[in-house]
């Protein structure tokens, strides 16, 4: 196996990792946004996960919650 073999693996388990955790979510959503409107601010990190985990919170169908 060579070095470009194992850098392709690692990218493969890097990208599925941060599929299944939702860590690519926000990086999504900066590029949407500064798609769709260049001039709209976009939200830091912070507060992008705040709304996510309000709106998780608020709609028991989103995520399940057991405390």
């Amino acid at each position: 196996m060579t070095v470009a073999d194992v850098r392709r693996v690692a990218g493969q388990i890097r990208w599925y990792v941060r599929e299944l955790t939702g860590e690519s979510t926000y990086d999504r959503y900066v590029a949407h946004a500064r798609t769709h409107d260049p001039d709209t601010p976009v939200m830091t990190r912070r507060a992008f996960e705040r709304g996510r985990m309000d709106a998780r919170e608020a709609d028991p169908r989103e995520g399940f919650r057991c405390c």
